[in-house]
């Protein structure tokens, strides 16, 4: 197995992404956690993926809750080898002067902040530790932006360059940084990707934009987390891998 004898931390890892991210992880002999503010949502995906799994709730845009988190995950596990930063958040696909200071904020401490935070408690102990991988979830929105998400699409532009940023700053302690960039994706947060209306008419519209002809879906991203967090990749640091079936050609 890919990941066996690893630790892995996932947030956002009750639903959507996280969720495939953690079953994957766990198929490849890692030992997860699963973070989420979503307490039932960590507990539902721990509990399916067996013995050796734990949930904790956790809401990522909190320092002090991260810190609590961290350890919570560290001492459960002896440890952890892989941080996935997934948790993620968009406003509405609407005008940009329509968009709120409360739905930019949210949207900038979920998907940035909570990087910031995360950050700052694995960082030392993975160099104390020799080593370690983190992966951040970012966004063809990042690369590749488009009207009505416009807030959203910078807060996943600066985790795309924060990975790289990273990537350099941390290699001389053996910790490898990676992102991906997923299409819109089959998730919880797709009614608000599309916006209103969100049709069945509409979805197509967006799926012509995609040369594979499909949004992405949670396997699609947990496979290449995986590969970016397996020993097959050891060479790799500072990539942006689009998960996005030809979208950003």
């Amino acid at each position: 197995m890919r990941l066996a004898n690893k630790r892995a931390l996932v947030t956002g890892g009750g639903s959507g992404f996280g969720e495939g991210i953690a079953r994957a992880f766990a198929k490849e002999g890692a030992e997860v956690a699963v973070l989420d503010i979503n307490e039932a949502g960590a507990r539902r995906v721990a509990s399916e993926l067996g013995e050796g799994h734990v949930a904790i709730a956790c809401d990522l845009t909190d320092g002090k809750a991260v810190e609590a988190a961290w350890k919570s995950a560290s001492d459960a596990l002896g440890g952890i080898d892989i941080v996935v930063n997934n948790a993620g958040w968009t406003h509405r696909n609407k005008p940009i002067l329509e968009v709120t200071e409360d739905e930019f904020d949210k949207v900038y401490a979920v998907n940035v902040k909570s990087i910031f935070h995360m950050t700052r408690v694995c960082v030392p102990a993975m160099r104390d530790a020799g080593g370690g991988v983190i992966v951040n979830i970012g966004s063809t929105a990042g690369l590749r932006p488009r009207p009505g998400l416009t807030w959203y699409n910078s807060s996943k532009g600066a985790v795309n360059t924060l990975t790289k940023s990273l990537a350099v700053e941390l290699a001389p302690m053996k910790i490898r940084v990676c992102g991906i960039a997923p299409v819109i994706g089959e998730t919880g947060l797709l009614s608000e990707f599309m916006g209103i209306p969100d049709t069945p008419e509409n979805r197509a519209k967006f799926i012509a934009t995609i040369p594979l002809g499909r949004m992405s879906r949670p396997d699609d991203i947990a496979n290449a987390t995986v590969f970016l967090s397996s020993d097959e990749a050891a060479m790799i640091t500072g990539a942006v891998l689009e998960v996005d079936g030809g979208r950003c050609i």
